[in-house]
């Protein structure tokens, strides 16, 4: 079973998802985590963002792997395990620069589908639905208020130790929906069979017993 959720950055898909694998006994992944890693090695690079041409150019360069230990997901770049380092505000904006670009988005395309055809997984992101397991049998695009997202994200920074302000978040929240839902390929938006879930007023536990109901619709589980 294949189960696709998407929706803008802050929704809580990532925590959502993991604890909901966890829930029924499958795979988490965490596709974004990819994007970030790609980031992180054009940041380390010296390489800015919006440069498509110098981001292209690395990526004969990037040797990344996935697996999965103790049924947690570990992403290696070059040999070294990323960790949180892929986890900062910052890189989350690279993130989303490099996932516009096609040839990264292609880059990353096989591993994505070649692990959900070989296991039961929930995967998370922006094009699931949409180009990555457009076949899958559950879709969920999870939403909630650009506020609700902020003041998540906003405590989860704070809680790592980030100099950051809530109306910092804000403002970047508000300029990757933008890029994220405009960029010509692959934009994030809910699949025609998307279920559309607005969580802003749940908690995890909450968000994850809503989006069971969701699946139980679609599937006997």
């Amino acid at each position: 079973m294949n189960i696709a959720l998407d929706g803008p950055s802050g929704a809580g898909k990532s925590t959502v998802a993991k604890a909901l694998a966890k829930r029924l006994g499958i795979i988490y992944v965490d596709t974004g985590a990819l994007y970030r890693t790609i980031g992180l090695y054009v940041k380390r690079k010296g390489i800015d963002k919006g440069d498509k041409e110098g981001v292209i150019s690395c990526l004969p360069e990037i040797d990344l792997n996935m697996q999965f230990i103790d049924g947690e997901q570990v992403i290696t770049l070059n040999g070294e395990r990323v960790g949180d380092n892929i986890r900062t505000g910052e890189i989350a904006m690279y993130a989303s620069a490099v996932s516009a670009i096609p040839e990264v988005r292609s880059f990353l395309l096989n591993t994505q589908r070649d692990i959900a055809s070989k296991n039961s997984v929930v995967m998370d992101g922006r094009d699931i639905g949409t180009v990555i397991l457009p076949n899958a049998e559950v879709k969920v695009f999870m939403v909630a208020s650009p506020e609700a997202r902020a003041k998540r994200r906003y405590l989860e920074l704070i809680a790592k130790g980030e100099d950051c302000t809530l109306e910092g978040v804000l403002a970047d929240i508000i300029e990757r929906d933008k890029n994220d839902s405009t960029r010509k390929t692959a934009p994030c938006v809910p699949a025609e069979d998307a279920v559309i879930f607005d969580n802003s007023d749940y908690d995890v536990e909450g968000s994850v017993d809503k989006v069971i109901e969701i699946i139980r619709t679609k599937v006997n589980i």
